[in-house]
């Protein structure tokens, strides 16, 4: 029976977002480890001041929950879930600088409802690090800028710079900063003030360990950043079907109610003001300055490179609150009914999996590999491990076992990280290895990769790994012994 003080509209969103928080909490311990998570725990034990593909905010994240509660997949998930309400309970705090308490609900609804704030809480990845000084950031900005706290100027440095050492995405909050002191004409004035510069400073020094640690690996991680994400192929021709992709990929991510109205809004915008800047109240431009930037960069580099499904998180932390000053109450309920559906379908297929993911950023079937090849080392007493898909299958291997899984730098490839750690490839020569090769078409084995002739004097195959759920093939796992390593040809650095 619904009580006389709560409607039912409001029992339904009740219930809806306390579904939510269940499945989330729930898929912690259904879901199985993810090649991400995995990564980032390598990351975790090889503590540095950055990484070669990332900054260190995951690895330092991940080490503090295994070092308190041991290396466990709940542990790491665990991790990303309670990191994620904190940055939940900072976007109500930083909602509150622009919203009354009615509009404040919307927008915590609203970003509790999206498909991020799953994937955040779900699997480890530098975003969620990077959200949390993300907003934290914007708070201190906030408050510095409009109430004239001087002192969170400095916080505001160290934040904006713990964010950077999270994810490089963070470069546009300076960016951000300045973009709205130079528009503003009410706040420019602080363009003179010696507390942007101390800002400013403060989130150089901070950001100092990236920079270290590039300088000392000839810039690696930023060219990787840059460079050769631009030399890739694909990046070479106009595609209006990846900028397609990435817009319904973005639905997906908030939902298609707060996507599209976050788009329409935007537009509206800029129909009302077009080039007026001056005329957009000044905490309107504050909001707009650090989601306009990062939205219509990745949109427009979606037209000429893939642009992934995380690299807009952070545009929408004041692209929400900027929606919920326009967008009429009603489209919540059509928000939380899609978010609804969206997540039920999501809970089926991560606990039962009726519709198999072929591909190796999977939740499935990495346990029994591990427990298989950890039989088969027995077997071979003496043979190191590696695997040649990217990162994903050596990442799980190396979360599963103590001793060093290695990667494609053994056959003289470029492996991210796994080129930073252990790099004595020398020190194998003359030793039996099994290789581990995922096949996540579920294809047969066949004949072993013809590079594997290079570099060692014989293989045989191995009986292959299958992973079954109900009796139906779902991982397949070929596995090869190579006879005698000769890393000769290895790439210099490796």
């Amino acid at each position: 029976m619904i009580t006389k003080n709560i409607s039912k509209k409001e029992l339904v969103i009740f219930s809806i977002l306390l579904f939510l928080f269940i499945i989330r909490l729930a898929l912690i311990g259904f879901m199985g480890l993810m090649p991400q998570d995995a990564y980032y725990s390598f990351y975790s034990e090889h503590l540095d001041l950055s990484y070669y593909d990332h900054p260190s905010g995951v690895a330092w994240m991940l080490w503090l929950f295994t070092s308190l509660f041991g290396k466990k997949v709940f542990v790491v998930k665990l991790a990303s879930t309670i990191v994620t309400l904190i940055t939940q309970a900072a976007f109500a705090t930083l909602a509150t600088c622009f919203l009354d308490i009615k509009r404040v609900l919307l927008a915590v609804i609203f970003l509790f409802s999206t498909v991020m704030i799953s994937v955040l809480s779900l699997i480890a990845t530098p975003d969620v690090p990077l959200l949390l000084f993300w907003t934290l950031s914007l708070i201190a900005l906030f408050l510095a800028i409009f109430r004239n706290y001087k002192k969170l100027w400095l916080i505001a440095g160290v934040l904006m710079g713990l964010a950077f050492n999270s994810k490089y995405t963070a470069v546009f909050l300076p960016a951000g900063l300045i973009m709205f002191l130079v528009l503003s004409p009410d706040y420019r004035k602080l363009l003179k003030s010696y507390w942007l510069y101390a800002c400013l400073l403060l989130f150089i020094i901070t950001a100092m360990p990236v920079v270290i640690w590039n300088y000392d690996h000839g810039f690696a991680s930023f060219k990787f950043q840059s460079v050769s994400r631009m030399s890739e192929p694909r990046s070479s021709y106009f595609s209006i079907t990846d900028f397609l992709g990435v817009i319904g990929h973005q639905a997906f991510l908030l939902i298609p109610i707060l996507f599209f109205s976050l788009m329409a809004i935007f537009w509206l915008l800029f129909k009302k003001y077009r080039l007026k800047i001056s005329a957009i109240p000044a905490e309107q431009l504050f909001l707009l300055s650090f989601f306009a930037p990062v939205f219509l960069s990745f949109l427009f580099v979606s037209f000429f490179y893939w642009v992934k499904i995380n690299w807009l998180m952070p545009a929408y932390i004041s692209g929400i609150i900027l929606v919920v000053i326009y967008l009429k109450q009603k489209w919540v309920m059509y928000q939380l009914y899609c978010s609804f559906a969206i997540h039920l379908v999501m809970a089926v297929e991560i606990i039962f999996y009726p519709v198999k993911v072929k591909s190796d950023d999977t939740w499935v079937g990495w346990n029994e590999l591990a427990a298989n090849v950890n039989s088969i080392k027995k077997q071979y007493p003496g043979y190191f491990v590696f695997s040649a898909d990217d990162y994903k299958t050596s990442a799980v291997l190396n979360f599963y076992f103590d001793e060093m899984v290695y990667s494609k730098n053994i056959i003289g490839e470029h492996a991210l990280q796994f080129d930073y750690v252990n790099t004595n490839i020398q020190a194998l020569k003359g030793k039996n290895a099994l290789f581990i090769d995922s096949h996540p078409d579920l294809s047969n084995c066949g004949e072993h990769p013809s590079v594997l002739n290079k570099y060692f004097d014989h293989i045989t195959p191995l009986q292959p790994i299958i992973v079954r759920k109900k009796g139906e093939v779902i991982r397949v796992f070929c596995v090869y012994a190579c006879m005698k390593y000769n890393p000769s040809g290895v790439l210099k650095g490796s």
